[in-house]
């Protein structure tokens, strides 16, 4: 099997919120989290801001968006934006 004909690998995916979108072609993505603690057994929230490549500038804040890893982008930047789940509503 050549390079060009190889098959891509399994790549993260991840769902969260847009927190922001005023850099170019850059969108901040809150990943929360729901886990249980090992010691105290409380469910714990944790999150995470992801930077990620929005080539169009259609993400706005609040939408709920599916991010993948790819190849470092830029210094803070190795995920792209794959499609819109949810829009978010206007005032």
């Amino acid at each position: 099997m050549t390079e060009t004909n190889k098959p891509e690998a399994n790549k993260r995916t991840l769902t969260g919120r847009v927190v922001s979108d005023k850099m170019d072609k850059t969108v901040t993505v809150l990943i929360e989290r729901r886990v249980k603690h090992p010691l105290l057994g409380k469910i714990v929230k944790s999150s995470k801001k992801y930077h990620a490549h929005d080539a169009n500038d259609e993400y706005k804040e609040g939408d709920t968006v599916i991010i993948e890893e790819c190849r470092p982008l830029a210094k803070t930047k190795a995920w792209r934006v794959i499609k819109l789940v949810d829009k978010s509503r206007s005032v």
